[in-house]
């Protein structure tokens, strides 16, 4: 069955049925050709580096393998441009916070969301307890196989749950050049949704043959039943996080 993407940041009203202020949407209302909030003219964009673009993992960038009951996907993350998402990530994980939690939100041609120990949406918090700002990169994007964090719609909003980006359609189309790297258009083109960007912290990216296992889970068949943001968006079977492996930490200066 089809599932609806919902185009608009839900209000925390909105979320009262599925609880508390870490619930998140990750869809955000903007016109594909807005920049990302921290693009400058003054930056030449074209000059970046963009880690997402490679499969090479520097020392610099962390590696993990995140073990699921579909399979094993894994994600490089980068720690300079993401520090505080990145260090709430791998200390949830080194912790085992993350341990037979489930994809709680999974939309074939958008994303599928996990990270929530409720299995709800209502659920789960950062490492210091406290929700923790957005980190918003010119040298990250949503394109397809991105990791980023979930939100409740505001800039300091974020706690334990994330979001990979799966779509594969064709999101180039709009995209200025004044706003987007030209590698990044290009990039689009395989997939990902540019509407979220400046609004979500991304902090990783699925390397190897890892995007053949969050397709699959994106795939899996859903209740048929809507929820309170109208979306048929719940697995039939659950697809959970058995574990997620610190493969590679990166170098600090």
């Amino acid at each position: 069955m089809k599932k609806k993407i919902m185009l608009s940041v839900a209000t925390l009203a909105t979320l009262a049925v599925l609880g508390a202020c870490n619930s998140t949407s990750t869809t955000k209302s903007s016109d594909s050709s807005t920049a990302t909030t921290t693009t400058s003219s003054s930056v030449d964009l074209n000059s970046l580096e963009l880690p997402q673009l490679t499969d090479e993992v520097t020392e610099n960038e962390t590696l993990v393998e995140m073990v699921t009951s579909a399979g094993s996907i894994k994600i490089k993350l980068f720690p300079s441009l993401a520090p505080k998402a990145v260090e709430n990530f791998v200390t949830h994980a080194k912790e085992g916070y993350y341990n037979g939690t489930k994809f709680h939100r999974v939309i074939e041609d958008f994303m599928i969301q996990g990270g929530d120990p409720k299995g709800d949406g209502t659920g789960g918090e950062s490492i210091w307890g406290d929700p923790f700002e957005n980190e918003i990169s010119n040298q990250l994007y949503n394109i397809r196989g991105a990791l980023a964090m979930a939100n409740a719609g505001g800039d300091a909003s974020n706690g334990s749950q994330f979001f990979i980006v799966q779509n594969n359609d064709d999101k180039s189309d709009g995209l200025a050049i004044q706003y987007y790297p030209g590698a990044i258009i290009e990039a689009y083109k395989k997939g990902g949704v540019p509407q979220l960007d400046g609004g979500y912290t991304v902090f990783g990216q699925v390397v190897d043959n890892g995007m053949e296992v969050v397709d699959k889970i994106a795939t899996s068949e859903t209740s048929g039943e809507a929820n309170s943001m109208g979306e048929d968006s719940t697995l039939k079977e659950d697809v959970t996080i058995k574990e997620i492996k610190i493969l590679q930490e990166a170098k600090t200066k």
